[in-house]
């Protein structure tokens, strides 16, 4: 990352193009964070089901729940384009996290290997909040500038409307 970058020495047209592509890596890192609590979710359900006795319910019907919680809630955000985040390197690092977890089959797992998987999957989703914050602090850097450059009247807001 280029968090040493000086917004102010940036040209105009760097410093969207910059700041895009921090939104860009934001929502990626968004999306696999909220995959990665789900993720968590399904585990500490298996876990109440486990302390509770209830052998034989089945955690499917929690699905809809949990998903719908992170994967659609939380608060709202300004509207960008939704890509398919699937194939990126951290997708699939969590995706390789679960499969060697044994996530395919939570019930299967021992109950140290179901604490395991947990942990694992906690300090992925750390990981990825403190990824998060970072990127805020840089995404509020840049916009801070651009805010301060039109204001300013370094930039024109007529060439801004013009953008895509």
């Amino acid at each position: 990352m280029r968090s040493e970058l000086d917004p102010r020495a940036l040209p105009l047209e760097e410093l969207r193009s910059l700041r895009a592509g921090l939104q860009h890596e934001d929502d990626v890192v968004s999306y696999v964070r909220r995959l990665a609590q789900a993720r968590l979710d399904l585990v500490r359900a298996e876990t109440a089901r486990r302390a509770t006795g209830e052998s034989d319910t089945d955690l499917s019907g929690e699905l809809p729940t949990i998903l719908g919680n992170h994967l659609t809630g939380g608060p709202p955000r300004p509207p960008r384009p939704a890509d398919d985040f699937s194939g990126h390197p951290l997708a699939l690092a969590l995706e390789r996290l679960c499969h060697e977890g044994g996530s395919t089959d939570l019930p299967a797992l021992a109950d140290g290997e179901l604490r395991d998987y947990a942990h694992r999957l906690q300090m992925f989703e750390q990981e990825r909040s403190q990824e998060r914050k970072e990127l805020f602090s840089r995404i509020d850097a840049l916009s801070a500038e651009l805010v301060r450059r039109y204001r300013d009247g370094e930039a024109d807001v007529d060439g801004l409307l013009a953008q895509d």
